[in-house]
């Protein structure tokens, strides 16, 4: 059944139940995912989702009911069931959304999901590079190509009628590399277009394998350090929940408060926009029908916003920033970001390192959930990298611990690269930064 035979369905029942205001979220989306062993093909995935959220307003309180079944005796159904949870509530937050008054223009592109055939021999063909980039690679080397589509829709009571789609494919070669009796993995991932280059993609992977083999200890210190921006990247993605205002309402955010202070040095700027350029899930609307737009969430160091939905943004007497999200068709509404980076600085990572003189650069930070506490900003992580001996990299070191704290990280920075790392989209989020330079971090090591 099309979107708009349930859509006229619901409407016709939401009239004959004198329900007036209401919402239809109506989510599907593909996805299909292929890995290798060896030269053959290890796993093999493929998956279809769809499914319709209805909510209502019922003497001010806010009904859903969700299903995934479109047949119209369970689309009329589904109108009663939200008016009777509506009823049963106790909450009188939430509200169906009139729309935003201008919307911006989404760039005219389309997305052709790549078949089962083609990501098959993707990433075989990835597999056989790999290997073929160095003797040592040995079994238990990996490769994979996985592509995924969605779409989405929102029509309410209002006259609101907004409809998105998006896609992105990803590949990714993870290579061991056996050396004598040490071995070693590493993994390069990228997102994937037709002008990708697998070989390098492989060679890359293979590189940083390679980099791995004979790292040394190192002992307890204070070290300068500069942290790459695939590991920037990464501390940012787990403590993003503190620029939500639904974490600082609820007391789980140091940032709570803070809007308009300094809470990071003046090189740092933040920004948050649903429609960067180069990335594959764009938007013009939130999960509730909020126009979407890039903001600047930390300016020269002071945090300007967090991040609001409408709940939020009311109790705040403020408007929404548009980052209502939902982790799914049935999900409550919650916050997220989109493209969430910290922007570029001025200098490479060579420059970094001279800066640093010596101390470390820092490639791994493992156990990043286990070893942070969101809410203090607190991290203790094992860690992996090389240390910088005048002013440059040389040998890999490992089996130490950096240990800091994120918003006090953010206020010590004393320099960031060119060049911005962004990992892979996780729905509409992802989170990107470049390298950073720090002086005199914890380091615990033998």
């Amino acid at each position: 059944m099309e979107f708009v035979d349930i859509k006229k369905i619901i409407e016709d029942e939401a009239k004959i139940r004198s329900v007036s205001e209401y919402e239809l979220y109506y989510a599907k989306g593909t996805s299909i995912s292929t890995e290798t062993l060896k030269d053959e093909i290890s796993s093999f995935s493929s998956g279809a989702d769809v499914g319709l959220c209805f909510r209502c307003k019922v003497d001010g309180k806010i009904g859903y009911a969700a299903t995934e079944l479109f047949e119209e005796e369970e689309l009329r159904a589904l109108v009663t069931r939200a008016a009777e949870n509506a009823k049963i509530i106790e909450k009188t937050e939430g509200e169906i959304f009139a729309g935003s008054k201008e919307y911006e223009p989404l760039p005219k592109r389309k997305y052709i999901p790549k078949g089962a055939g083609e990501l098959k021999r993707l990433a075989l063909d990835i597999q056989k590079k790999t290997y073929g980039t160095d003797a040592r690679v040995t079994d238990g080397t990996q490769s994979a190509a996985v592509t995924s589509y969605g779409e989405l829709y929102i029509s309410n009571s209002h006259g609101l009628d907004l409809y998105r789609a998006a896609g992105a494919s990803l590949v990714y070669s993870m290579p061991v590399i056996k050396d004598g009796d040490e071995s070693q993995s590493e993994y390069e991932i990228e997102l994937y277009s037709d002008d990708t280059d697998i070989e390098a993609l492989a060679v890359s992977a293979v590189k940083k394998t390679v980099g791995k083999l004979g790292a040394r200890s190192i002992p307890s210190g204070k070290y300068n350090v500069v942290i790459d921006g695939e590991q920037m990247r990464a501390l940012l993605g787990v403590f993003s929940p503190a620029f939500s205002a639904k974490q600082a309402q609820s007391g789980l955010s140091l940032l709570a408060g803070k809007e308009g202070e300094k809470v990071a040095a003046d090189i740092v700027t933040l920004t948050d926009d649903p429609m960067r350029e180069g990335m594959p899930f764009i938007t013009n609307f939130d999960a509730e029908g909020v126009a979407a737009h890039k903001k600047t969430v930390i300016d020269g160091g002071v945090l300007k916003t967090l991040l609001y939905n409408l709940e939020t943004a009311k109790k705040a007497g403020i408007e929404s920033t548009g980052n209502a999200s939902k982790g799914g068709y049935d999900a409550p509404v919650g916050i997220s970001p989109y493209a969430f980076f910290i922007e570029a600085g001025d200098k490479s990572t060579d420059e970094l390192c001279k800066l640093a003189g010596n101390g470390i650069y820092i490639t791994d930070l493992n156990g990043l959930h286990a070893g942070t506490d969101a809410v203090t900003g607190d991290f203790s992580l094992e860690s992996a990298g090389y240390m910088i001996e005048n002013g440059k990299k040389t040998y890999a070191v490992k089996n130490f611990t950096l240990a800091g704290n994120f918003f006090k990280l953010l206020i010590d920075i004393v320099a960031l690269s060119d060049k911005i790392e962004y990992g892979a989209p996780g729905s509409y989020t992802v989170i990107g930064s470049p390298a950073a330079f720090l002086r005199d971090m914890s380091v615990a090591g033998e």
